[in-house]
């Protein structure tokens, strides 16, 4: 079946975007500039008569998708991610089971062998730090004894080490540097970095486990050969669609989106190959425009264009590396910066957006704002949408520095944006912008807006005041409701963590979340409410990060039960 050429639509219900439109700007973008880009339109749902709201449906990229850009002899296509929780599709984590994951850890003995023989004692999944047992949380509350939070972080400074003894920046959620990848492990993984290691597809398995075409042998031995080519920066034009990749970066790059493959948690493109040549294809733009991080504004708007993100050593991100490894490349890539600049007209697409679905916003009963809010999200995208244009002419001329240590080095000439606060437009973090920013969204910023992200994929959808049909086992909207909470989700007023009262929380059995009153979280070396020697964090920032951790952990678990559809 399909519907109008389509066999797949995701409906995005545009949780963590009070603008409506970071991930349709960023799909415009992508295809006026010329980049093989998933369809996109805003649909309004309705199930049995009833109103669910305003909703984004985006092409699903699978059978259709390479066949309208590619035709039929499409080549293979892969979604590289090494933390896939749902979304359907081959290896897009259709098999996963939320009970088998809670019982993962009753299920082994907690060591894995290493590729070389040797024997490890991290869950699997995490690099958690040695020593540390999750079962000592239960019962008691308290951290286990010898848990040292300092393991958890990459190096000084926030800098990570990457696999050529490198760095990269980990600014994370407004330039904390806490590392993610120190917690869930596959985060950074060097498949999912596109990297080569070896010939052997099983250290490829982020990619050919998440493959969405059938790949033969040849197939992955082809891949294998154009990743040594593209690490190695070896006869690039013969493994990567130059240009197609280019453009794919200049407006990557234009929208600061570190829930990325640029950002700390590298995940959210598709690898298409074709003869050996590779190329990447956008997905999931919801945190873009520096709302993942809730970073400092004027960080944001002038984030440098060739040290991206959280890309401060080219090299790690092999597929973004060559680009600046050659004068020539560099050159293309500041040029078609310039072209995108001149030619697409970036405040024109939110303005016409925004003209398209006011209304229908207004009276969307399953909204995660209100109204005001995403008056004033559009507005504060327009706004940085201008701001972060006028950085880049301004790295393009030579007047700002383009690489984060030039901009370190001399910061006199960065565009001004601290009147803007990023989390208007809606965050992970759900904080404020400019000085306030820190650690989740900064002091009183509160949890993540909403729940997790839910997109389901769908059959049939209409554009505004069309009608989609219901699906069995889909929650009813709140009557009424401001929240979107859809599926169980709760209202996130304020930007604040609701009380799970009722049983809204997953059940954690056993004491399993530890109990952090009375001062049970243990001091970092270093002595109470002093620095970690060797300048490392104080005491109140390894608390921030213990809290962030679990409150994360118990976001995820929450999400995933109870997922809007």
């Amino acid at each position: 079946k399909s519907y109008h050429g389509l066999d797949k639509l995701s409906l995005n219900n545009i949780i963590q975007d009070n603008t409506y439109m970071k991930d349709y700007l960023s799909y415009r973008l992508m295809r006026e500039f010329g980049v093989d880009t998933p369809l996109c339109s805003f649909v309004w749902i309705t199930v049995n008569g009833e109103d669910w709201g305003l909703y984004l449906a985006v092409e699903g990229v699978e059978d259709s998708f390479l066949q309208r850009n590619y035709g039929r002899d499409a080549g293979e296509l892969y979604k590289p991610d090494s933390m896939s929780f749902g979304g359907g599709g081959p290896g897009n984590g259709k098999g996963f089971n939320m009970d088998d994951f809670l019982k993962r850890d009753e299920e082994t003995d907690g060591t894995e062998e290493s590729a070389g023989g040797e024997t490890s004692s991290a869950p699997a999944g995490g690099n958690m730090p040695g020593g540390f047992d999750p079962a000592q949380f239960s019962g008691g509350g308290n951290m286990p004894e010898g848990f040292d939070p300092p393991q958890f972080s990459g190096g000084e400074g926030g800098e990570q080490p990457n696999a050529d003894g490198g760095s990269s920046r980990t600014r994370g959620f407004g330039g904390g540097g806490f590392d993610f990848g120190g917690i869930f492990g596959g985060m950074g993984s060097s498949d999912v970095k596109l990297q080569y290691s070896d010939d052997d597809p099983d250290s490829y398995s982020n990619i050919f486990g998440n493959a969405k075409t059938d790949v033969s042998k040849q197939d992955q031995k082809r891949l294998i050969e154009a990743l040594r080519k593209l690490s190695a920066n070896e006869d690039i034009e013969s493994v990567v669609d130059v240009d197609e990749v280019i453009r794919y970066f200049v407006v990557h790059n234009y929208v600061c989106n570190g829930d990325s493959y640029t950002g700390s948690i590298i995940h959210n493109y598709y690898l298409h190959e074709s003869d050996g040549q590779l190329a990447m294809i956008p997905w999931d733009y919801n945190l873009s425009f520096g709302t993942f991080r809730s970073a400092d504004a004027t960080e944001v708007v002038n984030d440098p264009i060739d040290s991206p993100m959280e890309v401060s050593d080219a090299s790690d991100r092999p597929m973004w590396g060559w680009i600046m490894a050659s004068e020539a490349y560099t050159q293309m890539y500041h040029q078609s910066f310039a072209e995108f600049l001149d030619t697409v007209d970036i405040v024109g697409i939110i303005d016409e957006a925004c003209g398209l679905i006011k209304s229908y916003v207004e009276r969307d009963p399953t909204a995660f704002c209100t109204y005001e809010e995403f008056e004033t999200g559009v507005a504060t995208l327009r706004t940085f949408c201008e701001k972060r244009s006028e950085s880049i002419r301004g790295q393009l001329d030579g007047t700002i520095p383009s690489t984060d240590a030039g901009q370190r080095a001399d910061s006199s000439a960065l565009i001004d944006a601290s009147e803007i606060t990023i989390s208007a437009m809606g965050s992970m973090g759900g904080g404020k912008g400019g000085e306030d920013a820190a650690g989740f969204g900064g002091p009183g910023g509160g949890f993540p807006q909403g729940g997790g992200r839910g997109e389901t994929d769908r059959e049939n959808a209409s554009a505004p005041d069309g009608d989609a049909g219901g699906e069995s086992g889909r929650p009813t909207p709140p009557d009424g409701g401001a929240g979107r909470s859809g599926g169980g989700m709760p209202a996130f007023s304020g930007g604040k963590m609701p009380s799970f009262s009722g049983g809204d929380m997953p059940e954690f059995s056993g004491g399993d979340m530890p109990d952090f009153s009375g001062g049970d979280m243990p001091q970092p070396p270093g002595g109470e409410g002093g620095d970690v020697p060797g300048g490392g964090y104080g005491l109140q920032t390894w608390l921030l990060f213990g809290g962030c951790a679990v409150l994360l952990l118990a976001a995820i678990l929450f999400a995933a039960k109870y997922r809007r559809k």
